[in-house]
């Protein structure tokens, strides 16, 4: 446990604004390796997310098989195939140039999982919105993404797959649903704005903050 009541002063908030700004999806990584330690050290800091219930539902898994990224990544280029095929025109020449996922630089694979059926928290909070479980699953994702990024280490969500496929190739247990693939290592360039503006696929905004 940490100590009670911690304060956090105007440089920290600053520190945390920035880190927040440049968390970004990295696609390009170098192939450096990760240490053991530090990947254990960011996924436990993940487990620390709100979930609902406190049923921590999320379920990480090393992909370090060869098999079974080979089957991820035919599975990436069926559906990033699937994708090209419905645009038209210009819009599926720029999407044709994206780079869109790290499957074959990164050193660190991790496929996230929602436990459905958990019995931690006794279904608080979900009997409404069972949706909640992966909510809680997201956020544990998000998490972990902050805490790879403030020890430099870069991590792409690849969503161009199909996920009937990824539960075939991992055979995770039937009650957990899949919810990302992440791809986790060094990153070859750094920026504060996102690589689908800097590619022309969207334009850059500041995000909304409130819907008045």
């Amino acid at each position: 446990m940490t100590d009670a009541n911690p304060q956090f002063d105007e440089r920290f908030i600053q520190e945390f604004s920035h880190l927040v700004r440049w968390r970004r999806d990295v696609r390009r990584f170098r192939s450096d390796p990760v240490a053991a330690q530090t990947l254990e050290d960011i996924i436990k800091l993940a487990s620390f997310s709100p979930s609902v219930g406190y049923s921590q539902p999320w379920r990480f898994m090393y992909v370090r098989d060869s098999a079974a990224r080979s089957a991820v990544k035919v599975n990436f280029l069926k559906c990033n195939q699937a994708a090209l095929d419905s645009y038209e025109g210009e819009r599926a020449n720029l999407y044709a140039q994206l780079k869109l996922a790290g499957l074959d630089e990164a050193p660190e694979h991790l496929a996230v999982f929602c436990d459905t059926e958990t019995s931690a928290g006794s279904g608080l909070g979900r009997m409404t919105m069972p949706e909640m479980l992966e909510y809680s699953t997201v956020i544990a994702c998000h998490t972990l993404w902050l805490a790879a990024r403030a020890r430099g280490l870069g991590v792409g969500w690849i969503s161009v797959l199909d996920p009937a496929g990824i539960k075939k190739s991992l055979d995770p247990p039937p009650s957990w649903k899949f919810i990302a693939y992440l791809c986790i290592g060094f990153p070859q360039e750094e920026h504060p704005d996102p690589e689908l503006a800097r590619h022309g696929w969207e334009n850059y905004r500041e995000p909304e903050v409130l819907v008045r």
